[in-house]
């Protein structure tokens, strides 16, 4: 269990970078947000397209990614996690 943590934690920390780079945080965030019950039929699609997904992305994030889906709690810590500042942007506010 703590493996998992530890991998999704990760994963997590790549997502909320590129999400960050691409400015595309808070629209995430939001998604996350208000699909609520829909988030376990994305949860369903991933599922479905597991074998093409896993061509793009590894099979821990996929797996992540269903976790996430998945688990309201999940969905909603990312969504929290994913709108704070990347670590290099509040290092360069202090400096």
């Amino acid at each position: 269990m703590k493996d998992k943590l530890a991998r999704n934690q990760q994963i997590w920390q790549k997502w909320a970078a590129a999400l960050h780079r691409w400015g595309l945080q808070d629209y995430i965030a939001t998604i996350l947000e208000v699909t609520g019950p829909l988030n376990l039929l994305g949860a369903q699609m991933v599922y479905l397209g597991q074998p093409f997904l896993q061509q793009v992305i590894s099979a821990d994030q996929v797996a992540a990614l269903t976790d996430l889906l998945e688990n309201p709690t999940e969905a909603r810590a990312f969504s929290k996690f994913v709108r704070q500042p990347p670590a290099s942007e509040t290092t360069n506010i202090h400096n």
